[in-house]
């Protein structure tokens, strides 16, 4: 049997989850990430069809802001995402509980 050299990574096959039951279990345990993904190809979508429709504007200009709205949906997710984890993890159970608000038992 030859030796198995420490830099050689090793690889693993018993993963066998399709990428539809991954992004099932991301929405299960993180709502917001498909939302986010969500808002950021509708605003893509939406930039897109109004390219025709951009006046002067050049296409780079256009793009760069097309760009700031698609990663504005992402992190509007995101922070709406931290916000809920919050009240859900902390808030919600600091009413529950000891009502120290760190949400520890």
């Amino acid at each position: 049997m030859p030796e198995q050299n420490a830099s050689q990574p090793v690889l693993e096959y018993g993963n066998t989850e399709t990428v539809g039951g991954k992004l099932w279990k991301k929405t299960k345990n993180e709502p917001f990430v498909p939302l986010g993904l969500l808002g950021m190809i509708s605003a893509l979508g939406y930039g897109f069809y109004k390219y025709k429709h951009r006046g002067n504007m050049s296409t780079s200009v256009y793009l760069m802001h097309l760009r700031v709205q698609a990663q504005s949906m992402v992190v509007g997710a995101m922070t709406v995402g931290v916000a809920y984890t919050l009240f859900r993890d902390y808030w919600k159970k600091s009413q529950n509980g000891n009502g120290n608000g760190n949400g520890k038992h």
